[in-house]
């Protein structure tokens, strides 16, 4: 698994430092039970022989058992299978137990080969070769070969692609069969993240999709009734608002998984599913919310179930759509920031399971950098600021309005996620305070997703929450190009942040990335297109007899081939 040298992130993302390993709570690399020692016998004869049997018996237990099912729990459903147009997390636990991509990151947040066996970048770092592994096949039995890997990532720079993530492709030039199982990118720019970050898409199959019109690829039902890939799991039924089940792909090339099947549970009232979590009929929860956690520590060993921590690759955030008047004025945004009570919000909501957020990166990152401006929780500052904008209180009503309208407008977040309904109500009142009239909507989650991006956009402000990629890259998320189709569904615009964004993607030296991000996180924190709230600790309740899980900070589903149940 050896990465060029010419590329210093292309070797590892260097993710390893004291607060991941504290908040995983033990060593990354490690099952989270640990196993234990044979068992030892003496020699003999006679009743001593009986004896080994029966002390061999126990040592048995200790090697991975093949079947059962696990049921895993979550309060939001997916919206399809497919990494290049999906954008949920549900949808991602999915799919990362029915695809495989050319590399994923481990829980040190390093790159991690799947499909691929080797990469090589140039010199100049505009040609990345790939070579992929020549034992992989797609559940119908078909070879995954360069030519899938070719067509999947030509996806994405086609014209006719509609979807969100065509940010994450813009440097490539050319792809390249340069054999059976060898493809060659030609780039047109320098790309640091194009292997963490690009490479992690996951490869579909050409023999079933490459007569489907790439403009009808995103609504084309292989992503919602027939998904094949070539992951460790086989999909085999999806009842909407129900559950997805999955079953055991016995050709996976990285090993028969030992689970029989694993079922994808949808619940979406979080007490409903907690209820379900303590009662045995939901196995592994891997988002308990930090309001009720030590609720669950109470019940957890009668349940079955064991509590793995750490902080996430993640932050929440309220986000306000630019498309609004209201929201393009910078001073408004800042107003807003200043007007919540983020330290009030994790003490109260999150029983203190949270860090203060102020730019869009975890501390998780060795590029985070928090010599950014800072707004503190001032709801006076918010009343001035908002006073500067032209927001006053013209006709006694309590509320503050500008060329005859009234500052008002719908917060929108997802059904079942009691933490974000909770914070809701409290921006609600917060934002009373200053004369800003709040209406939350609270929206079944499939229906929220579909309301808040392209072509839709149908919202005011939200609650939501960004999972990180591994590799610092905020191009796909604040870069003005990214408004119609991309992530940037706030439609944020700054010209001198775009600029360096792009430059950052063309350096190849550790520290001088970091040091442009430096100056990037200063911009996003001073224009504030987001409220951010918290960097949140992910509580996760693992079934107590599950073997050979590890805790991720990013990802519900890590090796999932490894996973097996403990007969007792």
């Amino acid at each position: 698994m050896k990465l060029s040298k010419s590329n210093w992130l292309l070797l590892s993302l260097m993710l390893v430092f004291a607060l991941f390993l504290a908040a995983c709570g033990n060593e990354a690399d490690e099952p989270s039970t640990a196993q234990k020692d044979p068992v030892t016998t003496s020699d003999g004869e006679g009743e001593e022989e009986e004896e080994v049997e029966e002390t061999e018996e126990p040592a048995t237990t200790n090697e991975p058992q093949s079947g059962g099912t696990l049921i895993m729990g979550s309060i939001g459903g997916p919206t399809l299978f497919n990494s290049i147009y999906s954008q949920d997390a549900s949808s991602g636990d999915i799919q990362n137990l029915i695809f495989s991509s050319p590399v994923i990151a481990n829980p040190n947040l390093e790159v991690e080969y799947d499909l691929a066996t080797d990469i090589q970048s140039s010199e100049d770092g505009l040609t990345v070769t790939v070579t992929l592994r020549d034992d992989v096949k797609f559940h119908d039995g078909e070879p995954l070969t360069a030519d899938d890997l070719v067509f999947t990532y030509s996806i994405p720079i086609s014209d006719e692609y509609i979807g969100p993530r065509g940010g994450d492709f813009e440097s490539i030039e050319s792809i390249t069969k340069i054999d059976e199982y060898t493809v060659e990118f030609k780039l047109n720019e320098v790309n640091v993240g194009f292997i963490p970050t690009t490479l992690n898409y996951q490869v579909l199959p050409e023999h079933i999709l490459k007569d489907v019109p790439i403009a009808e690829l995103g609504s084309h039902e292989f992503n919602t009734k027939n998904p094949i890939g070539s992951g460790p799991f086989i999909f085999d039924e999806w009842r909407d608002g129900e559950y997805v089940k999955v079953v055991r792909n016995d050709d996976y090339f990285l090993g028969a998984p030992y689970l029989e099947e694993i079922i994808y549970k949808i619940v979406p009232d979080q007490n409903a599913l907690l209820a379900q979590l303590q009662a045995g009929d939901v196995d592994y929860y891997p988002s308990v919310p930090e309001s009720e956690i030590d609720t669950v520590k109470g019940w957890a060993d009668s349940a079955g179930v064991v509590i793995e921590d750490g902080l996430g690759l993640q932050y929440n955030f309220i986000a306000y759509n630019q498309q609004n008047e209201m929201f393009q004025d910078k001073r408004v945004r800042q107003a807003l920031t200043h007007a919540v009570d983020r330290e009030g919000i994790i003490a109260a909501v999150l029983n203190g399971g949270g860090q203060i957020a102020h730019v869009p990166e975890s501390p998780l990152s060795w590029a985070y950098s928090d010599d950014v401006p800072v707004f503190e929780y001032d709801p006076e500052q918010a009343k001035q600021l908002l006073a500067e904008a032209g927001w006053e209180d013209t006709d006694g009503d309590g509320f503050l309005d500008k060329d005859g309208k009234k500052f008002a407008f719908e917060v929108k977040t997802n059904q079942g996620n009691k933490i974000r309904e909770d914070i809701t109500v409290i921006l609600k009142q917060q934002l009373e305070e200053i004369g800003i009239e709040v209406t939350p909507n609270i929206m079944e989650f499939s229906a929220f997703v579909t309301s808040i991006t392209a072509p839709n956009w149908d919202y005011d402000a939200l609650i939501l929450g960004w999972l990180l990629n591994t590799f610092p890259d905020l191009n796909e998320i604040y870069h003005s190009s990214q408004r119609e189709q991309g992530m940037n569904f706030v439609w944020y615009s700054n010209p001198e942040l775009d600029i360096l964004l792009e430059e950052a993607k063309s350096l190849t030296d550790r520290d001088e990335y970091k040091d442009a991000y430096a100056e990037i996180y200063k911009i996003v924190a001073e224009d504030q297109p987001y409220t951010f709230l918290y960097y949140p600790t992910r509580y996760q309740a693992i079934p107590s007899n599950l073997q050979d899980y590890t805790f991720h900070s990013r990802l519900d589903v890590y090796h999932p081939y490894k996973w097996w149940l403990k007969q007792e």
